[in-house]
């Protein structure tokens, strides 16, 4: 995808979005870290 075509997606879906800031720890990163991510099914 040219950068100006990602760019203006981009724009249009935050044009009228409310933008959350979220603090704090990500679950899912500590799982992966720990090795603890997908387990495959039987």
């Amino acid at each position: 995808m040219p950068k100006t075509l990602a760019t203006a997606t981009v724009d249009r879906l935050l044009h009228h979005a409310h933008i959350v800031v979220t603090d704090g720890d990500s679950y899912r990163l500590a799982q992966a870290t720990a090795g603890k991510g997908v387990s495959p099914l039987s």
